[in-house]
């Protein structure tokens, strides 16, 4: 099994010589001002997850959006930050855009046009010819930032998502010498979906620019590469699953990614987290023989968190004789407010916890606690130990690793989880409940059964999946896409 040390091992040896950088939108810790003063969060979602572990083992450069009100107050004489902020071991490289940038290029055509575009939810993509503009631009700045640190010396350039679609071509003008691999976080459409793109050729354009690109899925990757055959002059080779474009070759793989599996199940069973389920106990008044269900999600549409809430509805009228013993948390962190969309549906969830705790509760007993806020790890892991049941409901996910930090979390094995096949985690995490999140009293059915499942069968299927995630860990997935990259020089 690899490990932060083997991954560090094959980075000194087989990357000797090489300046490793991984480039993303968003940072992995920000420092924010909170009643008066400033403090760290470490910042919601997958890439920031992963990679903060695989940049600790690296001890590389990190160059990523500075977004955090406090951010410029500890920046050092050379523009670097030092992170982790408890121990620190890489240098964070802020890049930092005006508000204009900021509103055209994230959460305009990055999250208004490719995130809908990709995820297939069922919401209609907006292209602004603006927001295309400060794509271009924001991604001409990256290409500056990275270009600036690399000069012309040997480089591992780690690109990560479609915020920076652009940027891999840019860079292969500009650092030629450079070893150039992207990954994909969110799915990638089939080549009808993504035709509806004013600009597609353009992105295309940009991806090719890299030496690997990496999806999480092989059906991803076909999908790519049936959209260049579409769009493009380009040679694909389905037998290598590779694409000439101008003279170059871009290799496409899939490489589920995944998490640091033992430094969360360490976590997980330490005597903080156990004394702060203890306190979440006291807090909500949960009786010892609760049953906890748990969702732990951004506030996004993709999440499937309306469709989660109608199931549970449907499980306690079916089944009242769960009423005053079930209580499902959904952690809900607030995101990209500034969208519509996600303003709606922030309406929507919170009127849906409302009816429902309105319809069922009673004195002593509220069926949905909803903590609409960002939720500190360690009350995440003390709330997946407690819980029976965890619940990902997602209409579509490139992965998903609440899921794999879940199964991490069950140290006890006495956990259910349930999971959406619209996810890239159901391809590896055969042990959970598959679900449909389109599918109501399927998934109230699917509550159910986690709720009665024997014991031993809950623990046969957890050690299952706790030995799929221990194996294929974060560190393995990084030294994948290392060694396949090194194969290329």
């Amino acid at each position: 099994m690899e490990n932060r040390v083997s991954l560090r091992r094959l980075i000194r040896q087989k990357l000797r010589g090489y300046k490793f950088l991984v480039v993303s939108n968003r940072e992995p810790y920000e420092r924010v001002h909170r009643d008066g003063r400033a403090e760290w969060i470490r910042t919601a979602g997958g890439v920031s997850v992963a990679l903060d572990p695989v940049m600790q083992a690296s001890r590389g450069i990190w160059v990523a959006h500075g977004s955090g009100a406090a951010d410029q107050e500890i920046v050092d004489a050379n523009g670097y930050v030092r992170l982790p902020p408890d121990s620190p071991s890489y240098r964070l490289k802020p890049v930092w855009l005006s508000k204009r940038q900021e509103e055209d290029y994230y959460y305009g055509f990055a999250n208004s046009a490719l995130w809908p575009l990709c995820h297939v939810a069922y919401r209609r993509p907006i292209f602004r010819e603006k927001h295309w503009r400060a794509y271009q631009e924001v991604n001409e700045i990256f290409a500056d930032r990275v270009t600036e640190e690399v000069g012309e010396e040997p480089a591992f350039v780690f690109i990560q998502d479609y915020h920076l679609a652009l940027l891999p071509r840019m860079l292969r003008r500009r650092c030629p010498q450079a070893l150039i691999a992207q990954f994909w976080h969110i799915p990638w459409p089939n080549p009808e979906v993504f035709r509806i793109c004013p600009w597609k050729q353009e992105i295309l354009e940009g991806m090719l620019g890299n030496n690997i690109l990496g999806f999480h899925i092989r059906y991803h990757c076909q999908n790519f590469i049936d959209t260049v055959d579409l769009e493009l002059e380009a040679r694909p080779d389905r037998e290598m699953t590779a694409v000439v474009f101008g003279g170059h070759t871009t290799k496409i793989r899939a490489f589920p990614i995944s998490i640091d599996f033992e430094e969360i199940a360490r976590r997980a069973a330490s005597s903080r987290v156990r004394q702060v389920a203890a306190d979440l106990r006291k807090r909500y008044g949960f009786p010892d023989d609760v049953i906890l269900g748990v969702g732990a999600d951004r506030l996004d549409y993709t999440k499937g968190l309306p469709e989660r809430l109608e199931a549970l509805e449907v499980l306690l009228e079916k089944w009242p004789e769960y009423r005053g013993r079930l209580v499902f948390f959904q952690a809900g962190v607030p995101s990209r407010m500034h969208i519509e969309e996600y303003q709606r549906l922030d309406r929507e969830v919170s009127e849906r916890v409302a009816a429902i705790n309105g319809k069922y509760g009673r004195t002593g007993w509220q069926p949905v606690i909803f903590a609409r806020e960002h939720v500190p790890l360690e009350t995440l892991l003390a709330l997946y130990r407690m819980a029976r049941f965890l619940i990902v409901s997602s209409l579509h996910d490139g992965m998903n690793l609440v899921a794999k930090e879940f199964v991490a979390a069950k140290v006890n094995s006495d956990g259910v989880l349930l999971l959406s096949s619209f996810t890239g985690a159901a391809r590896e995490l055969r042990d959970a409940i598959v679900i449909n999140p389109y599918a109501p009293e399927q998934m109230a059915e699917a509550m159910r059964d986690a709720i009665e499942m024997d014991p031993m069968e809950v623990r046969r299927r957890m050690n299952r999946l706790r030995e799929r995630v221990c194996e294929n860990n974060v560190y393995k997935w990084a030294g994948d896409i290392i060694r396949k990259l090194l194969r290329l020089t």
